[in-house]
């Protein structure tokens, strides 16, 4: 006896609500923009400019102390990893210090580097600097810059493949859902005032993957379904194609929200900002594939013309491309 964590023939009319889960989408995106444009992202390192201090000593390195030693310093935000390479020594213990540009200077001064090595020389008096690069507000700019045409370049890399895929209606809704995962998630950044950095760039990529993933499974399932059933409404298809792919959607997003849920809990506050993004884009990645990206194929229409036999050039030439 198979366990089923949704039965077999789920009938669940999920357009019964539809003004109020599209309402609810359209509110909290606006909602979302208000926020980043009045309370801003708290920008990490990466996008504020700061100062990278590479370490090294003879006694393994204690990251932990480490932060404990520089903390009485307040340096604002300061990010401290080990370095591993196999191309050091038995004797190398290799960490990196990255502190936040400070007010009104282009990177720290000999000065404070001098405070951060005598704290750490409590730690571990064999602790040297063998190297100290600072990185200045132009190239965080570039980063920022470059982070932006990421995401841009990724969501019109996704409009291609699902017009080359489907009907360019099911672009739509795709794309429509994904801005939606990716405004929510850089509203609730803003709003929770978490660091945001390169790690969350790569963590809105991820979500932008893992949501067009759970779209493309139901709009696979609606366009079988078109040929299948020919006289079928098209909200009662829609709501089919659903309902026959919730069972797979609820399995994949309910396993991975685990595991993302014990990462959150115990991975630390290194990975803490990354795996909250991505837990939340899980969240409402399943949200618009459902309620978001079937609206905008049911209010676009999708036509429906079978007076014809398989036609190639019915709706676009690639629709019976498979990837």
């Amino acid at each position: 006896m198979r366990l089923r964590i949704v039965p077999e023939n789920t009938n669940i009319d999920f357009f019964r609500a539809a003004r109020v889960t599209f309402g609810a989408s359209i509110v909290a995106m606006i909602a979302s923009i208000v926020l980043f444009f009045a309370m801003g992202l708290n920008f990490g390192i990466d996008f504020r400019g700061g100062t990278t201090i590479r370490t090294e000593a003879e006694s393994p390195v204690d990251v932990a102390a480490y932060r404990q030693a520089i903390a009485p310093l307040q340096l604002g935000d300061v990010v401290i990893t080990e370095v591993f390479d196999p191309s050091f020594g038995a004797d190398k213990n290799v960490a990196s210090v990255r502190i936040q540009a400070q007010e009104g200077v282009e990177s720290i001064t000999a000065g404070t580097i001098e405070r951060v090595e005598e704290a750490l020389k409590g730690v571990d008096p064999t602790i040297t600097f063998p190297s100290v690069e600072s990185v200045g507000p132009k190239v965080s700019g570039e980063l920022i810059q470059s982070a932006v045409l990421a995401v841009l370049g990724a969501l019109t890399a996704i409009l291609f493949y699902i017009w080359l895929r489907f009907e360019w209606q099911f672009a739509v809704g795709a794309i429509a859902a994904l801005v939606h995962d990716v405004t929510l998630t850089i509203g609730i950044f803003a709003a929770l005032q978490i660091k945001f950095d390169l790690a969350i760039i790569a963590a809105l990529l991820t979500i932008v993957g893992y949501s067009i993933n759970d779209t493309v499974v139901v709009f696979d399932r609606a366009r079988e379904n078109l040929r299948k059933f020919k006289t079928m409404p098209l909200r009662d298809l829609l709501n089919l194609s659903a309902n026959e792919t919730l069972s797979r959607t609820v399995m994949t997003s309910g396993t991975t929200l685990l595991a993302l849920l014990a990462l959150l809990v115990l991975g630390g506050d290194v990975i803490r900002g990354f795996v909250f993004a991505i837990f939340w884009g899980v969240i409402v990645g399943t949200y618009s594939s459902i309620y978001v990206a079937k609206n905008i194929v049911l209010m676009l229409g999708v036509k429906r013309d079978w007076d014809k036999k398989d036609d190639p050039k019915a709706g676009t030439q690639f629709a019976n491309i498979d990837a």
